[in-house]
């Protein structure tokens, strides 16, 4: 079977023992919209914000995105098969900023996983795939700390960073962005953080 994202250059690929090789690829609005809308469709997106949003609406906002310097967008593939959505930013550029004290080498982060395959989940997939994304974000761009904003009311995606070794920073209430290219209603969010030496320890 051909990978048809083969033609793609990775930011970052790592093989996974036992799980296969990830690539992490920039996003691309229109190619990628078929598989992104799929996911932030399903009712276990919902804390992603685009339930409801046609393939179309979906696409804009990840074209528009792609305009930003400070908020990057990445399709993460696992032997050519799309397994997660991967977000960036800066978090002084973001609404977050206005909510904790941000530091120089800080880096905000979204993860959205896809559904599980046919086979079901796999133990220990998330967590592998985490450390990928983690030598991604902190290693290969050179960053010194995380910062997560899941919903509050997100306690699965809460349990799951805790576990990767996030500590858990206050809960907080981001405010509304309402511009012209961007609207993000008002969001109760539980602020998490991993510092580099403590995701890389030893």
């Amino acid at each position: 079977m051909t990978d048809p994202y083969a033609s793609r250059t990775p930011v970052h690929e790592q093989h996974l023992d036992g799980f296969g090789t990830v690539s992490i690829l920039p996003l691309d609005p229109a190619a990628d919209a078929a598989v992104v809308h799929g996911w932030v469709s399903e009712g276990r997106a919902a804390f992603w914000g685009m339930n409801g949003l046609t393939q179309r609406q979906v696409t804009d906002v990840y074209a528009h995105m792609a305009t930003l310097d400070t908020h990057h967008a990445f399709l993460v593939v696992k032997d050519g098969d799309p397994v997660a959505l991967l977000q960036t930013y800066d978090p002084a550029a973001d609404r977050v900023s206005e909510c904790y004290d941000t530091e120089p080498g800080d880096i905000g982060v979204h993860l959205l996983l896809a559904p599980a395959g046919a086979g079901g989940a796999r133990p220990g997939w998330t967590a592998a795939l985490s450390g990928a994304l983690m030598a991604y974000v902190l290693l290969g761009l050179g960053r010194t700390r995380i910062v997560v904003d899941p919903d509050v009311d997100n306690e699965k995606a809460i349990a799951r960073f805790l576990k990767q070794g996030f500590t858990a920073g206050p809960a907080v209430v981001l405010p509304e962005v309402d511009l012209p290219d961007v609207y993000l209603p008002e969001k109760k969010a539980q602020l998490a953080f991993l510092r580099r030496e403590v995701a890389f320890a030893g």
